[in-house]
């Protein structure tokens, strides 16, 4: 059986300003993964109604449906970027 930990993981803060500090922090990646999830929802579903020819959102950017689907990919690009950003935040 393996031996429980003799020290815990993170050390407790006593420092009220450095609890504060680190309440901040936690809300502000915490909230930056949020906006990302909701991001990359919306473009899930813009591209499955573009899909499915409900929607035609792109028709502005681009004529073909080529085009459309380029620029779709664009932004699914730049929604994974902000996914790996706010990960890389909370990681670090």
């Amino acid at each position: 059986m393996d031996e429980p930990d003799r020290e815990p993981t993170e050390k407790t803060t006593d420092d009220r300003r450095e609890a504060e500090r680190e309440t901040k922090w936690m809300a502000r990646n915490w909230i930056g993964v949020a906006v990302v999830s909701i991001l990359a929802l919306l473009v899930l579903v813009v591209g499955m109604m573009q899909a499915t020819g409900l929607v035609d959102v792109l028709a502005p950017i681009a004529d073909s449906g080529t085009g459309q689907w380029a620029a779709f990919g664009v932004l699914a690009l730049v929604v994974l970027a902000l996914a790996g950003w706010s990960w890389r935040a909370i990681v670090s």
